[in-house]
């Protein structure tokens, strides 16, 4: 599907009151680069995509609209091979501008290459992109929480030290999901001082707020802020 084709479909599918809604909910992208295409929409899009030939789609990095690269991180979280897959989240994350193109990036082969996984995660950790650190935390929370979870994964979250708002906010989620899925190891870091206190709070805060959590849990967290 030729750009120009796809840019008249995104169109097409515009809904004025939700794009000025989506505009309220991601700042960081500019307002007239926000269509206003419902998810559904994208996601039966970008399966045509991937069914036809996403190659030249894929290949023309940066995209103008919001919507735009979120049919790219859908296309990307259908590629079934890993190094494809891996190369293709490599290549696309320097543009990714907006935490929901990056929450919506989830590639689908990465779940069955946990090994292989795990040092791309350590290095974008360490990535000076914000996107780029906040997509290692989400992907660490989603796949390294529960059979393949090693106490070290707190530590490699916890020890990243950033100012930025998506940054920090991505490890108080990973740290509530940990408190829910890892307790006893995750307890400890919600103590003043092994992570940064705004993280520590905020994650309390989202502790506090889960159903996952019980109510014992949850008395000992408010005793700890």
């Amino acid at each position: 599907m030729e750009i120009s084709s796809l840019r008249e479909r995104l169109f097409a599918l515009q809904d004025a009151e939700y794009a000025d809604f989506q505009r309220s909910l991601i700042p960081t992208v500019r307002p007239d680069a926000i269509i206003g295409v419902r998810t559904p929409a994208l996601r039966a899009m970008a399966k045509e995509l991937y069914r036809a030939d996403a190659t030249p789609f894929l290949q023309d990095l940066p995209h103008h609209y919001f919507e735009e690269n979120q049919l790219h991180a859908f296309v990307i979280s259908l590629l079934p091979d890993f190094p494809s897959a891996a190369r293709a989240v490599a290549r696309f994350l320097p543009f990714v501008d907006n935490w929901a193109t990056c929450d919506q990036l989830s590639p689908k082969a990465f779940a069955k290459h946990p090994r292989e996984l795990l040092p791309i995660l350590e290095n974008w950790l360490g990535d000076g992109h914000e996107y780029a650190v906040r997509f290692a935390m989400r992907m660490l929370m989603q796949h390294f929480l529960d059979a393949d979870f090693r106490s070290e994964y707190l530590s490699w979250v916890g020890d990243v030290e950033r100012e930025e708002y998506y940054i920090r906010m991505m490890q108080a989620w990973y740290f509530a999901t940990a408190l829910a899925k890892q307790w006893d190891a995750s307890e400890p870091y919600m103590h003043p001082g092994r992570v940064g206190e705004w993280v520590r709070r905020k994650a309390i805060q989202k502790a506090i707020e889960s159903f996952r959590i019980p109510a014992d849990r949850k008395a000992h967290l408010r005793a700890l802020r």
